[in-house]
């Protein structure tokens, strides 16, 4: 049975170059695909001498037939993902300005702004389907190859990927995180002028933030949590957990609390990927 990622989301919110990443991975990327055709591409993909043992898949306009392909791969045996891919109204407002494309919900000429805003309603059920979702507002064209890659890279993997990102209240709480933990509680390394140079991946930040008992209580009981809440996540057929864990800029006390956290559910078999939002400041 074939690997598959289906990407979906909000036009302009990036997809292409999802794809674009997933085929440098060794997928075969079928992208603007009617989705129709989605059991025919499958089946053609699946037939004896294809080659084709991982598939991407990037939807087309009908969102409510596009999930009961979903499923119907899904009750055939395949392996199936769905990643989708959003981003904050004014980002995509100033993608579009910039390529001067019209937007495919724009039918009656009324404008960019409202087409993103039925295009948002039309894809509700699509997103709260998804395994993956990914909000690419703030992330350049890098940070997103970081993200697919550390969700995507392991193709056939039936464990669970968790991502564990620290971010910065002060830049917003990512939109496509599952759980979010706010440790703005902890001492502040940001007040110590020798230290806040540094980030919370350097020694002596991390010794400042993770070497005292309010941080090592938290940490108990957040490992405790998540172990005992991960395998409920996959029970219910998720693929990806994104972990959110923030601090007040996203450079200090988070940082060190993920690169740590990471570790420590390695310990006990989780795969889980670090990643930094904030970390080089906005």
């Amino acid at each position: 049975m074939a690997e598959i990622v289906v990407i979906t989301g909000l036009s302009g919110a990036g997809r292409s170059a999802a794809a674009g990443v997933l085929e440098d991975l060794g997928f075969f990327v079928v992208d603007n695909l009617p989705t129709s055709l989605v059991p025919t591409i499958v089946e053609l993909a699946a037939k004896p001498g294809a080659g084709i043992d991982h598939l991407v898949l990037v939807s087309g306009r009908n969102h409510a037939e596009l999930l009961t392909h979903v499923n119907d791969l899904k009750a055939a045996g395949h392996r199936v993902s769905m990643l989708y891919l959003e981003a904050s109204t004014q980002m995509l407002v100033k993608r579009y300005e910039a390529t001067r494309r019209r937007h495919p919900f724009d039918t009656d000429g009324s404008g960019v702004l409202e087409a993103i805003e039925r295009e948002r309603v039309a894809l509700e059920e699509v997103k709260g389907a998804a395994d993956l979702v990914v909000d690419t507002s703030e992330l350049n064209v890098h940070q997103l190859k970081d993200r697919i890659v550390s969700a995507f890279s392991e193709t056939g993997s039936t464990s669970m990927q968790v991502s564990v990102e620290s971010f910065g209240y002060k830049h917003g709480i990512p939109l496509d995180a599952d759980i979010v933990m706010d440790v703005r509680f902890l001492p502040n390394p940001h007040w110590d002028e020798r230290l806040r140079p540094f980030t919370g991946r350097d020694e002596p930040v991390s010794e400042f933030v993770l070497n005292n008992e309010v941080t090592q209580r938290f940490l108990s009981h957040l490992e405790a949590l998540l172990l005992d809440v991960i395998p409920s996540y996959q029970s219910e057929g998720r693929n990806y957990l994104t972990i959110a864990i923030g601090c007040t800029g996203g450079r200090h006390r988070s940082v060190a609390i993920v690169e740590h956290l990471v570790g420590r559910l390695g310990d006990h078999e989780v795969k889980a990927v670090a990643s930094h939002r904030d970390v080089d400041g906005r």
